[in-house]
């Protein structure tokens, strides 16, 4: 079983490396085979044409033992072919060594020039103790056969040749394979050892070390996966960043209203309960404190539900307009608290929705809470309503403090708080997003640094 990459690699690259090294031996020992051997039964085709034809025209008349002797006296002494003469029984009647072996050869080459053609036979298997080819074609008197004229030649040294060559491409084609081998095994280091490395980095990351880095060797895909790696580090310092943050925070909004139930619970068990003001002032803080617990420990169940993906709508049908005057009612008391203005601008004609109103009303008290919050002493908050292209838009304005541009992006996203130093947990913007989003609506922000901010809800328009 091959369980690393390494491995695989190395033994896919050296079997490719094999078989196009065995496929391109073969064809070159059959390129080299049919080269010699048919460059041989060319040459040897070549002189048994001539001599055939020439013998055939010019010893018209003449007897198959007296062309015989003839074709013996002028062969020339350079030749080296085995000429013999047969005659129609395929009985050698003389060859060119001079003996008359009284052989009878029965190959095929001497069968087709026997029935009138040209013959040519290569033995594969020795014969007689070697390989032979051989070219036969008839002798003719007066357009009958009166023989056979065989060409013959010992195959035996093209054949050492031709296994010299082969042996010699064989020892190449090992080197060349084993120079492939070698090739993987770099090839394959410099491929496994980034992998190694990133899953070396991973591990530490899974064990808690967040800030282990990968290095970018190459502009590749495990370059990319590097980068991408390092990304996925950075996201989860910042996350864990703003867990921590988050913690700190609801620790910090828990101690504070609990800090001064407490003290007024003491104040009042110590004091004296006849002082009705002072007990009333007291009741009051720790009621308003006990609604800031109420609201924090909301978001932290609503968060849990976000998380899980449990948040749900129950939707149906009904007048947005409604909604915006009640809370439009509510909020006015706090303004005149907090001498803050409150202006609202609705429609005369009914905004339809289909929605959630207990999810919406959540989504509009928690905006205008934060609009009131951000807002100074003799601000203005403004509340409109409006259908505009088949969507009903709320926006929240508030003429406050405003919000960075860096920080714009990233508002309503889980825990972010921004810069403000005001109470809050950072969940309650991207509670508000989710059952937006339940609604097939849309809510984003708009602001100025000490200008303002305006949260804007788009809300599909419902047909009636």
């Amino acid at each position: 079983m091959l369980k690393g990459i390494r491995s695989r690699l190395i033994v896919y690259i050296t079997i490719v490396l094999l078989l196009i090294v065995l496929l391109l031996e073969g064809v070159f020992i059959v390129a080299v085979h049919y080269y010699y051997l048919g460059t041989a039964m060319e040459t040897l085709n070549s002189r048994a044409v001539t001599s055939a034809t020439f013998f055939n025209k010019y010893l018209e008349g003449y007897s198959i033992h007296d062309r015989a002797r003839y074709i013996l006296e002028n062969l020339s002494p350079e030749e080296s072919s085995k000429v013999e003469v047969l005659n129609m029984d395929g009985i050698v009647i003389i060859n060119s060594f001079g003996f008359s072996t009284s052989e009878q050869i029965s190959t095929p080459d001497v069968k087709t020039a026997l029935a009138g053609g040209k013959g040519t036979y290569q033995s594969l298997t020795p014969v007689n103790g070697e390989r032979i080819m051989a070219v036969s074609l008839p002798l003719r008197e007066a357009g009958a056969n009166i023989g056979v004229l065989r060409y013959s030649v010992s195959t035996e040294p093209l054949y050492s040749v031709i296994f010299r060559i082969v042996m010699n491409a064989v020892w190449v084609g090992l080197l060349v394979v084993l120079f492939g081998f070698v090739l993987s095994l770099i090839i394959a280091k410099r491929i496994v050892g980034p992998i190694r490395q990133l899953t070396s980095v991973a591990k530490e990351m899974a064990t808690g070390n967040l800030g282990a880095k990968a290095t970018k060797h190459h502009d590749d895909e495990i370059g990319t996966l590097a980068v991408t790696l390092n990304y996925m580090s950075e996201e989860l310092l910042r996350s864990e960043k703003i867990k921590y943050d988050f913690i700190s925070s609801v620790t910090h909004e828990l101690r504070t209203p609990l800090t001064s139930i407490k003290g007024w619970g003491e104040t009042l068990l110590m004091g004296d309960l006849s002082d009705k003001k002072e007990t009333l002032q007291g009741l009051e803080v720790m009621t308003g404190e006990t609604d800031r617990l109420i609201g924090l420990v909301e978001d932290l169940l609503d968060f849990s539900k976000f998380q899980a993906g449990e948040i749900t709508v129950e939707l149906q049908p009904y007048d947005l307009r409604g909604l915006l005057e009640d809370l439009l009612l509510q909020f006015r008391y706090r303004g005149q608290n907090k001498q803050i203005r409150l202006y609202a601008e609705f429609p005369d004609q009914p905004l339809p929705v289909n929605g959630d109103f207990n999810r919406l009303k959540q989504v509009l008290v928690n905006l205008l809470d934060n609009a009131f919050k951000f807002t100074p002493a003799d601000g203005e908050v403004r509340i409109t309503a409006a259908e505009q292209d088949g969507l009903i838009i709320v926006t929240v304005q508030d003429n406050g403090e405003g919000i960075e541009a860096e920080d714009l992006e990233k508002l309503g996203t889980k825990f972010f708080k921004g810069k403000s130093r005001q109470s809050g947990s950072g969940l309650g913007l991207a509670i508000c997003k989710e059952i937006i989003g339940l609604h097939g609506g849309r809510l984003r922000f708009e602001s100025e640094l000490t200008k303002g901010t305006s949260a804007i809800i788009e809300l599909p328009l419902y047909r009636l």
